[in-house]
């Protein structure tokens, strides 16, 4: 390790990636699944602009902050610029206007709660498991 790693806090040791259990959404089918599978389980849609800065600094807040397994909920991951069409019919389906980057809570077919941007940090998801 060299001099300016130890004055700079570098480690030696690349950081390991937290690693989420994403569940790829991917195809407007899936929607319905979502909905059907909400009514046992919560179900959260994480809408990401792979192009965008300020989405990027959200995910990776996200995945930092994020504490819950694969019991508590099923997490969906959508690349809304590869698959605007599936984003655009979850708007529809879950009744929420389009933003980037955007969470969507949903319980019993419904959504119960969203939000975008920085707020998204501030959804506490424990008080829907």
């Amino acid at each position: 390790m060299g001099i300016l790693n130890k004055l700079f806090g570098g480690s030696a040791e690349p950081k390991e990636e937290k690693q989420l259990p994403w569940i790829p959404l991917n195809d407007i089918q899936q929607l319905q699944h979502i909905a059907e599978k909400s009514k046992t389980k919560t179900q959260v849609i994480f809408k990401h602009s792979t192009r965008c800065g300020i989405s990027r600094m959200v995910i990776n807040q996200f995945v930092e902050a994020y504490n819950l397994t694969e019991k508590d909920l099923d997490l969906y991951y959508l690349d809304l610029l590869s698959y605007r069409d599936v984003s655009n019919e979850a708007g529809y389906t879950f009744q929420v206007i389009h933003e980037s980057p955007q969470l969507i809570v949903i319980k019993n077919g419904m959504t119960v709660t969203h939000a975008s941007h920085g707020a998204i940090n501030a959804v506490e998801l424990e008080q829907f498991v």
